[in-house]
């Protein structure tokens, strides 16, 4: 049953010590947003209060506002309100999508004018059936199954587990003044249709059903909570980088199933069932792509690039895109005969097998010798091979990803020549041998 107690237990469910959190509050004036806002002044919440008017339904609009207005001045609780004019375009269709982007909008930037916490709406049990009636009728899955989430990016819906009847009742016991809505008695919208002709004829069924409906719910969302959790490990075991980009095996993803395969790649939004089976079967090289990401089959791996964070130049540090490169060594100290240089706290060398030991004759090479990324044209004479290789050849030889490619760095004497390509191979050019009596030795420690 609602009550002002109930309600606080409710809140505190969500987040943690609720009378520390700020609020903002989108009232529209009716019964469950107005009870809502009358549970939070009676808690002696710190909040705000949101409303629109959207000009859609005249007169009565104004006095939804002066409601809600009313209620704001009479407790001093501050007030915002949005008008919609001419300058909004108000579409001749999807005017309920239209008016959700418009209030969120709005709300969005009042929580950051004002730095509150959280956003409230005043979704309930019976707009969480409607919804689970929507897109049971869409094949939503189970995300769209479990419906209305409580808490979600700052979102908070205390009045989730409490009926219509329940808000309409504790309205009246606490002479709360509200106004209808009589638009939503016309079935010109799906949602209304189900609200008015469906969810009636199901309460009709069952006395329980509501309360039946609200345990299943619950079933289903601790469900999809575990199915995430297991969805998030299996992610986890396939993934082989995740710092500038992510790569996942793809081998070991198309060995699970169909529906893991989804749940993975929908989350970079790659949410057309059709689409995935293409991924696994596209030639090496090719691309995909959705709003936010980039995926590109190489070889064994999916390679998903974050399109934003590359347009905004943020994938490459200062380091990496430094084009001289790093000065390695200066000059050859020959009062030595031997010089030993550790990388390992120089350069971060990104392989599965990142040891390596190199020995070169110093009086063959031309200092100074420099760390630098892969460029076009670049060719040296690796050790075990005849002649000379393009080190971009080298790289498809050895089946080295795309992006392993730009986190590889070379060997390169003063002038430009390749010495060697980390850790993978020397040239054999310079490489030193039992002759050698001035040895430069270039290691790193696995």
């Amino acid at each position: 049953m609602l009550e002002t107690t109930a309600f606080k237990n409710r809140l505190e469910n969500l987040v943690q010590s609720p009378e520390t959190q700020t609020y903002l509050l989108a009232v529209s004036g009716g019964a469950d947003s107005m009870v809502m806002v009358h549970c939070f002044n009676d808690l002696g919440l710190q909040f705000q209060v949101a409303h629109i008017n959207y000009k859609l339904r005249g007169k009565d609009s104004d006095l939804d506002q002066k409601v809600v207005e009313d209620f704001c001045k009479k407790n001093n609780i501050k007030f915002h309100l949005y008008k919609v004019s001419d300058q909004d375009k108000k579409p001749e269709n999807s005017i309920q999508l239209w008016a959700r982007e418009l209030r969120y909008d709005f709300f969005s930037r009042i929580r950051e004018k004002e730095n509150l916490n959280f956003l409230v709406t005043a979704h309930h049990l019976n707009d969480q059936l409607e919804t689970f009636i929507i897109n049971l009728s869409k094949a939503a899955g189970i995300n769209g199954l479990s419906g209305i989430p409580a808490n979600d990016n700052n979102i908070l819906r205390p009045l989730l587990s409490f009926t219509k009847e329940e808000i309409y009742t504790f309205a009246k016991e606490n002479n709360i003044e509200y106004r209808e809505d009589l638009s939503n008695q016309k079935n010109d919208y799906l949602r209304n249709k189900i609200r008015n002709e469906i969810v009636p004829k199901l309460l009709n069924t069952n006395d329980h059903f509501l309360e039946n409906f609200k345990k299943s719910s619950l079933y289903l969302n601790q469900t999809k909570d575990f199915v995430q959790q297991q969805i998030q490990e299996i992610e986890n075991r396939i993934t082989i980088f995740n710092k500038y980009h992510k790569i996942l095996s793809k081998k070991k993803l198309s060995s699970e199933s169909n529906f893991v395969k989804f749940e993975i790649l929908k989350k970079y939004g790659f949410n057309n069932e059709e689409e995935i089976p293409k991924i696994f079967k596209a030639e090496n090289g090719s691309s995909f792509f959705s709003i936010d990401y980039q995926l590109v089959v190489d070889y064994d791996e999916l390679i998903l690039k974050d399109r934003k964070m590359e347009d905004a130049g943020q994938m490459i540090s200062s380091l990496e895109d430094y084009e001289e490169g790093i000065l390695l060594i200066e000059n050859f100290d020959f009062s030595e005969n031997q010089i030993a240089l550790n990388l390992e706290n120089i350069v971060e060398i990104e392989s599965i097998n990142n040891s390596f030991e190199w020995e070169f004759d110093a009086e063959k090479l031309r200092f100074p010798l420099r760390l630098r990324r892969q460029k076009e044209g670049d060719e040296f004479y690796p050790v075990g091979f005849s002649g000379k290789k393009k080190v971009s050849k080298f790289f498809r030889d050895e089946k080295i990803s795309i992006l392993a490619r730009q986190k590889i760095w070379l060997l390169t004497d003063s002038e430009n020549s390749v010495l060697g390509v980390i850790p993978y191979r020397q040239d054999r050019r310079n490489a030193g041998n039992e002759k050698s009596e001035y040895v430069l030795k270039i290691f790193n420690k696995k």
